[in-house]
């Protein structure tokens, strides 16, 4: 998994706070920078969080560059529809390098890996076969129809890993630019970050939070599962591990802020 920040709003926290500034003062545009000093900044967003007024924190924005994680993860990030995504497609692009996740519990049992990686083996050389049949019918369809033979490969190659894609495991490695502004990253945070959510997932927004914390840290003080700032909302389901919850933030929080 490689979670890289390859953008973002330039000074986020001053953006916040001139929105802020905007809201709860006579500002106006020309001058709504000015006198923004660190120390302002910091107390605009220390209002906002004391009164519960999120919307000003959606000006800033962060783009990130997530490589390595499995078709699982996809259908799982995209449920946070107020984010925008661009994904490698299995429509247009063909998996001869076909590449998978093992999850650690499989990875932990020998006999487990060694039947899931035959299993992704299999899928793999079926998803090629597949590929190659579907190919050669639509190449000799086509030519039929008047296409020429290069013409015609071409066209039947997309048709082929358009229809080929339907074999392939949800494993299977894919790759994605995903840009969420502040407010949700956030509730990305507060649900991905607890220890319920899917263990991938859950390694991904711990990367994010320790990319964009050193970048606004006012913003993402108490950025992580809800636990962190009140009881578990999990009820029967809690995990029962708060203090060790709290302690793992605490800890990646210092440690992001001090590498910023």
């Amino acid at each position: 998994m490689l979670v890289q920040l390859i953008a973002h709003t330039n000074d986020p926290e001053k953006t916040v706070a001139a929105a802020a500034k905007l809201c709860y003062s006579d500002a106006h545009i020309e001058t709504l920078l000015d006198g923004l000093t660190p120390e302002k900044t910091a107390a605009f967003l220390q209002k906002l969080s004391d009164l519960g007024h999120a919307s000003p924190i959606e000006h800033a924005s962060f783009t990130f560059g997530i490589e390595g994680v499995s078709r699982t993860f996809l259908a799982q990030v995209t449920r946070h529809r107020i984010a925008s995504f661009s994904v490698q497609s299995q429509r247009y692009v063909r998996l001869e390098d076909f590449r998978y996740v093992i999850p650690p519990e499989i990875e932990a049992i020998p006999q487990a890996k060694a039947q899931f990686v035959e299993s992704m083996n299999a899928d793999a050389q079926k998803y090629l076969e597949l590929v190659q049949t579907l190919e050669q019918a639509h190449t000799k369809r086509l030519m039929a129809e008047g296409l020429d033979e290069k013409a015609a490969r071409a066209k039947a190659s997309k048709q082929a890993n358009e229809d080929a894609r339907f074999v392939l495991p949800n494993a299977c490695e894919t790759k994605m630019v995903m840009t969420m502004n502040c407010r949700s990253l956030l509730n990305f945070f507060n649900l991905r970050c607890c220890n319920r959510a899917q263990w991938e997932i859950r390694a991904v927004a711990d990367e994010m939070l320790r990319l964009v914390l050193p970048l606004a840290p006012h913003i993402f003080a108490a950025a992580g599962p809800r636990c962190l700032t009140g009881p578990c909302p999990e009820g029967r389901m809690c995990c029962g591990q708060q203090e060790q919850v709290r302690e793992k933030y605490e800890a990646l929080k210092q440690e992001a802020v001090s590498r910023g």
